[in-house]
Formats: C-alpha cells, structure tokens, sequence
C-alpha cells in the first residue's frame, strides 16, 4: 500500500493508506454511517490538480433565504454574560472550587518549576522543557487555555521564542472528541440524516481546533468537495465556568496588583466576549462573507464560500480549499511558490483591513493562512474578527508619519486619537521617552528596522506611563508580528516595515482624507521649505503598490490646495514654484552655456563684463539649484513612467487653474517667478568684471 497526502484546509497533512487509486475508511465506533458514507474520496486527478466543480448556489435571494434560515437555527446561540455567569456558577461553589484546584495545581507545580530553575541558575537551559510542559498543561486544561496559549503563541513580547513555538502547536495537534458526537451534532443542528446530506464524508476529523473539529465531506446534490466543522460537546460550560473563575482573579489583580494598569477585568470581558462570539458557527459565516466582500476583489486572495444550507450554530459547512499552512517552506516551494511573495500578499491585506476598512482577521496563526497551488494566499476561520474604529486608522499613518519626522510632540498627542489615553492625561512626560527609544531605532533605515524591536521598545514606553492599550492594537501587532514570524522562516532578513512602506506611502499620496493630507504637508514641508527628497521617496516607494495611481495623486493635493482655508499652504506652494521654476530656467541656461564652443563662452562673459560665467552665482548656489531641477524631473518621471499614467490626467489641473482660486494662484506664481529673474538679471548686470572663467 502506498501513502497518499492530502493537504487539506485546516493547514495540516492527512496521511492515510490507499489500496489503488482511492482509499476508504471505517465507520466510527458507536455511530451508523448510511450506505453512501463508506467512501471518502476517490484518486487524484491524473494532472494532480484537485477538481474545480464551479457549482450553482442559486441566486441571491435564494442565498439570503439560506443564510436566514441558519440565522434562525442558531437564535438559542450563547452570548457573553458575566452577569449570568455569575448567576450560574455562584450557586455552585463545589464546582467552582473543585475548577479552581484543579487549575491552581497545574499551573502551580509548573511556577514551582520556573522558581526552582532560577534558583539553579537553569532558567534558559530548561526553557525548551517547560515549555514543552505549558503546552501540556494548556491541552489538559480544556479549551480556554488552549485559547489563552494560542495567544500567548503570537505575543513576541511576553514569551521567550521556545514557548511561542510550543505553543504554536496549540494551532494544529488538538484532542478529538468522538466522531459518533460529531456526527450526531451535525444530524440534530441540521434537521436531517447525514447521509441525506453527504455522498461521503471522513471517517475521522482531519483537523481539530480549540472549539471544534474539521471533516472532509462531499454534498450530495452537487458532489461538491466541503469542509465541515463541527463544534465540541459541553464547550460552553467548559469556557464559562473558566471564564467565571478567571474574571474574579481579574478583581483581585485590579484591587491588589499596582504595577499593571490596564483594567485586567475589561480586558478578560474582550477576550471571553470573542470567544464566545467563536461559539456561534453563523456569525463565523457571517464574518467570511464580509471578509470576502471587502477583500477577496484582489486575486491572489481566496476565501472560501459558506454553505448556508448546511450551517448551524454548531456546524459550519464552507469551500473546501487545498493548500499548505504558511510555515511549510519545503511544501511551498515544491510547487514553485515563494513564502515571501505570500507572506507579502498577506501583509498587503493586512494593512488593507487594518487602514481601508477596519475591518480584520484577528487570529491569522500559520494555520489559518495557506498557499494554494495556484500562489494564492487563503484565509481560514473567521470565528475571531476585529475592528478599528475610523479615526484611529487615520491616526496609525499619521503616527508613522511622525514617526518618520522624529516629531515626538505629536507622537505622544497621537495617544488621544488611538484612544490611548485619556484627554485629562499631560503627554509631556511622555515624549522624553519616546525620543530616547525612537532615536536610536530610527538610526536604521526602513529596510533594517525589525517589526518586533520596534514593538518591544514600544511597548516598555507603553509599560511605563498610564497607558490603556485598545484591543484592536493589541490585536493588529499580533497580526504584522505573526507575518514578520512566517517570513523569517524564509528570509532571515525580512523586514515587515519595508513591505509595509509602499502602502503607507501610496495612502499618503492618494487618499483624499482630511487627516492624511495633513499629514502628508507636514512630511513635504518643513521650516517654510518642500523637502523634494522626501516626495522623491514617497513616489518610489508609492509605485511600488500595484494600487498606486497617479491619477489619484495629483488631484487630493490640488483640492487642498485651492481650499478656502488653504492660504498657508498656497503661500509655501508659491515659494516652492518660484524657486523650482527659477531651476529650470536658469538650469537650462547654464546647461546651454556649458555646452556652447568655448568661444561663444568667452564672447558672453566678454559681452556681459565679468569673469564669473554666465551666471551671478557662486559654485555651491549653482550646483543646489541644478540638483533642485533634476529632483524634479526625476519625480515627474516617476510619475509619467507609471503605469496607468495618462497625460489626460493633467487635463483636471488645467480645470482647476481655470478657477478663480486657480487663476490667482496662477498669477501670483508668474508675478514671483518674474521678480525673481529680474532681480537676478540686475545683479548679473551690476556685478563686479572678473578675470574670464572658461566655464560656469
């Protein structure tokens, strides 16, 4: 018998014997399968490639009737109450207190074991062990702190790297509960026998999760391939009672403990609230469907469909999707993928959910991503979403913008707008701290800045001062770190930020929001003067984003520009033009003197009675105005050279100069540019006869 590997949509590998070209497989103890289960799957197509069945799902009326009729299967579904809790486990002290015992002695023997290795001086030799060990323990103790470890596993700055591994494997190798449960769960949430349902389906779970475990089936109208996930028995009294329990050592941590001060009982409601919101397998459905809306118009991205009809409170039925988790490099590039294109792809929709629309896949471990043999990078389990409230998507760029241009002041007042802080709160002590962290670490360009320092060192400003950290952060930081992680494996020396950069730059050069154009002129313009070098490197970083358009970035700025309360920026605006077109002219001049016969050069200094070339200028003057025009050019080649750049893009300027805004602007940049050349005429003509220089 052979071994044949299907890599399947939890992101693991199933592994099982096949006589010939399919395999079969056993009914599960205690549970009678109907005559059409027997059979999961027959062989592979001959090219290896899995079979596409695009099959109808009816219009979209018939797909809302669907979604409302799981909706109404799964109205009994738990919510989040601490009141009710309370209620509930408050009448059963024995079971309480027998909880509390059992998770005391778990977690005190293994604290027992950290005491006793730093006493020894053993704590990093034995680090591999125990963590080993906490991973054991978090199994044993059910699916809350399996919960609690897979968020541990992506939280860099509170564990050592040999506990975020062994607790990544929290993600995958799960205990399965019976497959007659399983089973039985499916029939009672469904309404129906299985077999009316599935022409086939897995004998065995190819996957378990925290809350449930994963089958492979096949519908039986359609043979449609589909993953379903069925939810664990007694999962909500498990998590509620521990939840009961751990919101009260909450209390006491808030009473007793000065050092931390966040609000640990808010921060427990948040957690406990997103896992219950897990429990309902609609609302999971609910989050792809919005996911995939919002996200899924790019084509490398894939998320799979849900299958209403199928769907309960406590059986999910979606897409079945082929792939291999993110950190399988080997398995990757035996198809002729990269994991660095995917893992950029990821980021690139990361920061689309995080800033565009706030809306964001909060548990994104190896295990929810995978690389399809197509190169597309698949999302999986929607159970825990996230949102970020509008303002603060706003107020992220405009913190990396000052990030960029060390202004510290308006770092710390960013806090407000991140809901950090409260208003009440005097940043000023603040901002010592963050200058002393952030101007040794932007000493590194954006290429050699790493994700994760940048988050440590941030997070010791965070620790020190009164700071109340939002979920939604917590969350996002997770969610880049998770991305940095998977892309080490690959390439040891990737950096989040620098694949971070071009869509940071595009957003500043592109989005019309009243925020961003703030923080875009406060980035250009510093101390009355354009930094054309920083346009520079917004463009080139910009082109880079496969979104970026040069249509889009013109027009925003000159809609500021001719803005009623734009009058400051129209004065720097006119400066910059005077001076940028002064380069231009006088940089063709000289260029046309220097390529001139020498004779031609000696009759022009002859003819105007100096010696100091054709220009009143000293070398230094000369040389910044000359690099002042080819910065300039090169910025307009940046754009013209762009790809969707169509020179009937400029046809909205001309429109806008036609305004009487425009026209005023227009004329006072003439009046300026005028002057200027004048003036530099007279002083030409005025100045002192040298001896003759044979060049500029």
């Amino acid at each position: 018998m052979a071994a044949m590997n299907l890599v399947v949509s939890a992101g693991v590998q199933y592994s099982c014997l096949k006589p010939g070209n399919g395999f079969s497989i056993s009914k599960p103890k205690g549970y009678k399968l109907g005559p059409q289960a027997a059979l999961v799957e027959a062989g592979p197509r001959a090219d290896g490639l899995p079979v596409a069945l695009q099959v109808s799902r009816g219009d979209l009326a018939a797909e809302l009737q669907a979604e409302a009729r799981a909706m109404a299967r799964a109205a009994n579904a738990s919510v989040y109450s601490p009141e009710l809790l309370a209620k509930k486990y408050g009448s059963r002290p024995v079971q309480a207190v027998k909880r509390t015992l059992e998770i005391l002695v778990a977690l005190g023997s293994f604290g027992t074991k950290l005491l006793l290795d730093q006493r020894n001086d053993t704590l990093d030799r034995n680090k591999r062990q125990r963590a080993i060990e906490l991973r054991s323990i978090f199994t044993r103790l059910g699916p809350t702190f399996v919960k609690l470890g897979q968020g541990l596993s992506t939280r860099p700055d509170l564990c050592p790297p040999e506990y975020l591994e062994e607790l990544a494997e929290l993600q995958d190798a799960l205990p399965t509960f019976p497959d007659a449960d399983a089973f039985s769960c499916i029939e009672t949430e469904l309404g129906m026998p299985i077999e009316s349902i599935f022409s086939s389906i897995s004998a065995s779970p190819i996957a378990a999760a925290s809350l449930g475990q994963v089958y492979k089936a096949k519908l039986k109208y359609s043979g449609q391939t589909v993953a379903v996930k069925v939810q664990r028995p007694g999962i909500e009294e498990a998590i509620g009672l521990d939840f009961y329990l751990i919101r009260g050592l909450g209390f006491l941590i808030n009473k007793y403990v000065d050092f931390i001060t966040s609000d640990v009982v808010a921060l427990i409601d948040e957690f406990a609230r997103r896992v219950y919101q897990e429990l309902n397998y609609v609302q999971e459905g609910q989050n792809a469907k919005k996911f995939k809306t919002l996200y899924a118009d790019k084509e490398d991205i894939l998320v799979p469909d849900i299958y209403w009809n199928y769907t309960s409170g406590k059986v999910l039925t979606m897409e079945w999707v082929n792939g291999v988790k993110l950190n399988q490099q080997a398995a990757i590039e035996s198809q002729g993928l990269k994991v660095i294109d995917l893992v950029t792809t990821g980021i690139q929709c990361s920061l689309r959910q995080l800033l565009e629309h706030g809306y964001f896949h909060a548990d994104p471990h190896p295990g929810n991503l995978l690389a399809t043999p197509e190169g597309k990078l698949a999302f999986l389990d929607f159970g825990m979403m996230s949102e970020t409230p509008e303002d603060a998507r706003s107020a992220i760029i405009g913190h990396v913008v000052h990030m960029v241009n060390r202004d510290y002041e308006a770092m710390a007042r960013d806090y407000y707008a991140l809901d950090f802080l409260a208003t009440n709160v005097d940043v000023s002590p603040i901002v010592p701290a963050l200058r002393d962290f952030f101007d040794d670490a932007l000493n590194y360009t954006v290429s050699e800045l790493n994700f994760k320092t940048l988050v440590d060192g941030l997070g010791n400003v965070l620790y020190q001062y009164p700071f109340n950290v939002p979920a939604y952060y917590a969350l996002i930081l997770r969610s880049l770190t998770v991305l940095e992680g998977l892309a080490l494996y690959a390439d040891p020396n990737f950096k989040v930020l620098a694949a971070s950069y071009p869509y940071f730059a595009k957003r500043l050069l592109t989005d019309p929001n009243p925020y961003l154009r703030d923080a875009l002129v406060e980035l250009l313009f510093k101390d009355g003067r354009f930094r054309w070098n920083r346009l520079e490197d917004l463009l080139i970083e910009g082109r880079k984003d496969r979104d970026f358009s040069a249509k889009d970035a013109l027009q925003p700025v000159l809609k500021l520009l001719l803005a009623p309360d734009g009058e400051e920026l129209r004065t720097l605006t006119i400066k910059e033009a005077v001076r940028v077109t002064e380069a231009v002219i006088l940089g063709s001049v000289a260029d046309t003197y220097n390529s001139a016969p020498s004779f031609v050069q000696t009759l022009l200094i002859n003819g105007n009675g100096n010696g100091n070339g054709a220009l009143a200028m000293n070398s230094a003057d000369l040389e910044a105005m000359m690099e002042l025009r080819n910065q300039v050019f090169r910025i307009w080649g940046l754009l013209s050279s762009s790809e969707n750049f169509d020179p009937a893009l400029l046809q909205p300027i001309l429109q806008v100069l036609q305004q009487p805004e425009g026209r005023s602007l227009g004329g006072r940049v003439v009046s300026g540019i005028t002057q200027r050349l004048a003036a530099r005429l007279l002083q030409q003509l005025l100045r002192t006869p040298t001896v003759p220089a044979s060049s500029l």
